[in-house]
């Protein structure tokens, strides 16, 4: 897949599913206009951010190497990365939480390559490559935190979701394309907004992967160190954000002390965040997210982990007490006395052992889905795994015999034992029947003529989580995203104040400029009285020249722009903090 950089061991091992996310970063799309809110965007961060972020930031800019002036290419931050064991790779806006996860477990940054219009320069819903690049990137030079992010990708990769997860995850994609494409209509900006409060309002209870991206939210993107009356900025949201950077540092955000409580404090991705939450260091957050983990049912499995799987409506994997692991659809369980007595699959299933298909045991062999009894055999109390060679000729349960088993809850397998497949501990993983029955009462579960019965064998499911257990079992490729992100209109007007930005541009690097700044300012005025971003690099650069009379028309003019623009005045102000020594020069 092309990626525009070159490959590193880290992208290399990356599996196919997540390669499909991967796009190229065509560096020549960025314009000058976007090389403008760039560097405005840093500048102002590096300045404000010098004295409320986490030290790990700037020194994390400085290792990344992340310039201030230009618009970092991925090539050249992968360089770099890999001295710290990270790598990144450009995709387009939100992936699904899954994948995201997934990325950082493989210690590889997801960056999204588009940049945030000039209009949305202070906040954008819509991830980019200044939240990305300038908020994720810098951060992740601390090993420790960088640790917590890769574990927090680990065990985030398998969290389950609901089937109304999906679907909001695409509503929230959908309406950060449109507030941050170019002239879209209010109207559908308004009927995306509906859908998404709709979707937030109507979740029922919390899925895992939703409270697990709950403390993604409160701690990666937004997150707060040190005491809850002298906190410091470390969260990627808040970095890249200069209108909310200075807004979380006010007492009208509360501040509360990070537990686990925050992975049942939702989000919205859409406005300021009333509250955030403090950690007093980075151990912290790891000590946090194994809390999370441990009740997660990735650990717990049983019967709970198999109502999630089966709610989820998505591809996730149980593990047996053996080891042995079914990965698919999970479409039903016979429950007895609080415990699952019988899973079943539907359409493509593999079974595994630690992470590897069985041989024979593809989604092609069980292409039509797969169901197993789980538990001990009624009134025996030892469980077939735990039978010795000795033990299973007692109990009749040997290759060539005609048997019957009969499980607690009522499931019984009869057939003929064809062979059966140990761990490597010599317990039994699996027994092959020939002419079987299965049955729960009066339910037939497998009859003869389907064919071979495959048994799994396990007194208990000790885990249930999203996705396969061998990602080379299923075909997942074409599972991105619906929606696309909406590229600029360019129009003759916009086309030649983008010639006015690279020519100062131009004039700052020393290079060949086609206008002078005068003239610059003098097209500006003329032909885009709204634009006030070129006039601020202008002011700048007349400073240095030492050309007071230009300085003093351009502070003139933006005076007016500001009049009529007040929206934008404290923007206009902002930037010209950063090249005059005095507030309020203005």
């Amino acid at each position: 897949m092309e990626t525009h950089f070159e490959s590193n061991p880290l992208i290399d091992r990356l599996p196919r599913h997540l390669k499909q996310f991967i796009k190229p970063q065509v560096y020549e799309d960025y314009t000058p206009i976007n090389q403008a809110v760039w560097r405005y965007v840093m500048r102002k961060n590096v300045d404000y951010l010098s004295k409320v972020a986490h030290s790990s930031y700037l020194e994390g800019l400085q290792k990344t190497g992340i310039e201030v002036d230009n618009i970092p290419s991925m090539y050249g931050m992968n360089r770099i990365l890999a001295e710290i064991g990270w790598s990144a790779v450009a995709v387009d806006g939100f992936i699904p939480p899954n994948a995201f996860m997934e990325f950082q477990a493989y210690n590889v940054l997801v960056i999204a390559c588009d940049i945030r219009q000039l209009e949305h320069i202070e906040y954008t819903p819509a991830p980019d490559i200044i939240h990305e690049g300038a908020g994720h990137a810098p951060i992740i030079a601390n090993p420790e935190y960088a640790e917590y992010l890769r574990r927090f990708g680990e065990i985030g990769c398998k969290a389950i979701s609901s089937a109304r997860d999906y679907e909001l995850y695409e509503a929230i994609r959908l309406l950060s394309i449109l507030k941050e494409a170019e002239d879209t209509p209010e109207d559908e900006i308004k009927k995306a907004e509906e859908q998404v409060d709709f979707l937030q309002n109507n979740m029922g209870e919390l899925s895992e992967m939703s409270r697990i991206r709950n403390l993604h939210w409160w701690t990666v993107e937004y997150g707060l160190i040190g005491t809850v009356d002298d906190p410091k900025i470390y969260g990627a949201g808040l970095l890249s954000s200069i209108g909310e950077s200075a807004w979380c540092m006010t007492d009208n955000v509360k501040k509360i002390p990070y537990d686990i409580s925050a992975a049942d404090m939702s989000f919205d991705i859409t406005k300021p965040q009333p509250q955030l939450y403090v950690t007093p260091d980075f151990a912290q957050l790891s000590l946090v997210l194994e809390e999370f983990a441990n009740k997660m049912a990735l650990r717990t499995g049983g019967l709970s982990g198999i109502k999630k799987l089966i709610s989820s409506n998505a591809l996730g994997t149980i593990e047996l007490s053996t080891g042995i692991q079914v990965s698919g659809i999970f479409t039903n369980v016979i429950e007895h006395e609080g415990k699952p007595v019988y899973i079943q699959t539907s359409g493509k299933t593999a079974l595994s052992y630690r992470e590897k298909e069985l041989v024979g045991h593809g989604t092609e062999y069980h292409a039509e889905g797969f169901g197993s009894p789980i538990g001990r055999l009624k009134g025996i109390n030892l469980a077939i795994e735990e039978m010795s060679p000795r033990d299973l000729r007692a109990y009749d349960i040997y290759e060539g015999e005609q048997i019957t088993l009969e499980f607690e809850g009522n499931i019984i397998v009869k057939g003929e034992i064809i062979t059966g497949s140990r761990n490597l501990q010599g317990e039994i993983l699996l027994i092959k029947f020939k002419n079987c029955t299965v049955t729960h009462n009066d339910t037939v579960l497998f009859q003869p003529e389907w064919g071979i019965y495959d048994m799994a064998v396990g007194k208990k499911v000790i885990s249930a989580f999203s996705g396969p257990a061998d990602v080379n079992s299923f075909d997942m490729i074409n599972h991105v995203p619906s929606s696309q992100t909406i590229k600029q209109k360019k129009s003759p007007e916009r086309e030649e104040l983008e010639r006015l930005y690279a020519s100062v541009r131009n004039i700052r690097e020393n290079k060949t400029a086609t206008t002078t700044l005068k003239e610059a300012f003098a097209s500006v005025t003329a032909n885009h009285p709204n634009d006030w971003l070129l006039s601020v690099e202008i002011a700048e650069l007349a400073k240095k020249e030492g050309n007071t009379d230009l300085v003093d028309k351009v502070l003139n003019h933006l005076e007016k722009v500001k009049n009529n623009r007040p929206e934008i005045a404290h923007l206009v102000d902002n930037g010209l903090e950063l090249i005059f020594e005095k507030k309020g020069i203005v």
